[in-house]
């Protein structure tokens, strides 16, 4: 075979396998984003239905790091003593959760960050903001390692939210 035609097949080879390497990195993301966003989904799902420890699986325990209100929460049990606290009393207490407008940026392989819009319905109270999330894979399922919610409360408008 003379040289030009192997240094042609060598090349053709090299870019046939770094395309599927890409193409396999690309569908491994698409698996990851889409754990993380069903592990979104079942939190929602657990404050919607009043389960704060069921939310709170999706947290590094105990060393998650949370920012809200301008404050750092303690842990793990600090946070979800303040959703007890401040958000447990009532179902209208509680309201309605729901993250939306959610973006994954894939860092490492077990590391993402995650930036969503979320809203809390309820009577009094109402609040939408912008959660901040360092997702972290370990031992093999994902989960928050650094929660920053920038919140604000919306006033009520004739019993309608305010856009």
């Amino acid at each position: 075979m003379n040289s030009k035609l192997h240094l042609l097949l060598v090349v053709f080879a090299s870019a046939l396998i770094a395309s599927n390497v890409h193409r396999a990195m690309a569908a491994s993301e698409e698996v990851e984003k889409e754990a993380i966003l069903a592990l979104i989904s079942r939190m929602e799902a657990a404050w919607n239905r009043g389960d704060f420890r069921g939310y709170m699986e999706g947290f590094a325990n105990p060393d998650v790091i949370f920012v809200s209100r301008g404050k750092l929460q303690k842990d793990w049990q600090g946070t979800l003593d303040h959703y007890i606290r401040d958000y447990g009393a009532s179902e209208a207490t509680r309201g309605r959760l729901r993250f939306f407008d959610i973006r994954i940026e894939m860092l490492a392989p077990d590391t993402a960050q995650l930036i969503s819009r979320y809203q809390l319905d309820r009577q009094d109270n109402p609040q939408d903001g912008i959660n901040t999330r360092l997702m972290r894979k370990r031992d093999g399922k994902w989960v928050i390692a650094l929660n920053h919610v920038s919140s604000r409360e919306i006033p009520c408008v004739e019993g309608a939210r305010e856009r």
